[in-house]
């Protein structure tokens, strides 16, 4: 799908709103509601496409998941309940539910293959089947296991301790999901904190994670029960609009009840050190992860350095912090970010090749981007490259760049952000 975004004279953005759910907290309350007893309440689920692509895995497993209303209620079997699927199950364009459902069937005593889209069979498996093989569970991929379509035979695992030679909450939730289904205990060491939403999510449904700086541990044959779940607004949708705030002239926006778990602020630091006319406001709406509702408005931003520990905490919304340093004082630089190559697409060429068409000065590094602030950005033919975050990008870039720019493959948006273009022609004035 290809769509046109025309900007005509001086336009602001202003108003108070909600981003959806968080897709990252969706994902897990979905997984945790399945395998534990009982029923559990999701409300404030994303239903994108990648979090459809979950609740449809599932379905294919035994699992009945409904749409109530406001809520999507889910009757659990625990993992004893979940059945061998008559067909492949299908997770879209969802690392996500690649990962972390391997973590999950490794301790299934039966056959399940899953497979993707173009983008998921080019991202590496490896990282979660290594240790899922050292635990017992029997992998088998394209090249060895390291990349979809993938099988995947489990039952009969053993704790281990492992040191993560990534920093990714991917690999460390498939680890403490199929720990919790071994004998005896199992350990994750990462080189840097990473999203610890799974181990809150565990607590929420009674288990005990215990972790220790850069060290989790779980107990195996621990029991979850169902609960309720409110999922707060996505903090990596609510960045695009809070980038916009900021460098979009005279404008001032408001998103509510957004996620501030500690491992994903960084965009918030960043908007900060940057210079950014920015409010947060924290709330108690919320039992298991603070929330916060965060004014934006138009601000005076400065080039800054982007690296080190602070790059797990906001390596989603590296593409919008490119375009917001577009339009700061000075350079920016972005380093020990190489986990872009591995996204949806390699972030850091489709991020320089997309932006550079519009005018940007920009140059790609091996581990990150160098940035020229203070270019006038010009409307352009651009692709999302069926990258939902590019996409969202080059749509909040259309903004300050006047005339028509046309965005070809658009529909990726709806993975994270369904009504993202309602929301911004509302938001316009």
């Amino acid at each position: 799908m290809t769509i046109s975004l025309k900007t005509e004279g001086d336009i602001q953005l202003s108003g108070t709103f909600r981003v959806p759910g968080d897709k990252s907290i969706s994902h897990r309350a979905v997984m945790l509601g399945a395998i534990a007893d009982g029923k559990t309440k999701v409300h404030g689920l994303l239903t994108g496409d990648d979090c459809l692509n979950t609740i449809d895995c599932f379905r294919k497993l035994g699992v009945q998941i409904s749409q109530e209303g406001e809520y999507v209620e889910i009757d659990g079997t625990g993992f004893d309940g979940l059945k061998e699927p008559h067909e492949i199950l299908d997770v879209g364009n969802s690392g996500t539910t690649i990962r972390l459902m391997l973590g999950i069937l490794a301790g299934a005593p039966f056959h399940t293959c899953l497979i993707g889209d173009d983008s998921i069979t080019n991202r590496p498996m490896d990282r979660v089947a290594r240790p899922l093989r050292q635990m017992g569970a029997k992998i088998d991929g394209r090249e060895n296991g390291s990349f979809a379509p993938i099988s995947i035979r489990g039952g009969g695992l053993e704790g281990i301790d492992y040191a993560s030679p990534v920093a990714s909450a991917q690999v460390k939730s498939a680890i403490l999901l199929a720990g919790l289904q071994a004998e005896g205990t199992t350990t994750v060491i990462e080189p840097q904190t990473s999203r610890d939403h799974t181990e809150r999510m565990l607590t929420a449904f009674g288990c005990q994670v215990e972790v220790d700086g850069l060290k989790t541990t779980i107990k195996g044959k621990q029991d979850l029960k169902g609960t309720t779940i409110q999922v707060p607004g996505d903090i990596s949708s609510a960045a695009f609009f809070l980038i916009a705030g900021a460098i979009v002239p005279n404008s001032e926006l408001k998103i509510k009840n957004v996620g501030i778990n500690p491992t994903r602020t960084g965009i918030l630091e960043v908007l900060e050190e940057m210079g950014a006319d920015i409010l947060i406001e924290e709330t108690d709406s919320n039992n298991f992860e603070p929330v916060a509702d965060i004014t934006i408005k138009t601000s005076v931003l400065k080039g800054i350095e982007i690296g080190g520990d602070i790059i797990p905490r906001l390596i989603d919304e590296i593409p919008i912090i490119a375009l917001a340093a577009t339009q700061a004082k000075g350079r920016t630089v972005i380093k020990d970010a190489a986990e872009l190559k591995v996204k949806e697409t390699n972030r850091i060429d489709t991020v320089v090749d997309e932006l550079s068409k519009m005018g940007a000065k920009i140059e790609a590094t091996e581990d990150g981007m160098i940035i020229h602030g203070g270019t006038e950005l010009l409307p352009a033919v651009v692709n999302s490259h069926g990258d939902h975050r590019i996409g969202m990008m080059l749509a909040i870039a259309s903004c300050i760049a006047k005339g028509e720019t046309v965005i070809e493959n658009s529909e990726a948006i709806s993975i994270s952000y369904p009504n993202f273009f309602q929301h911004l022609k509302e938001l316009k004035s």
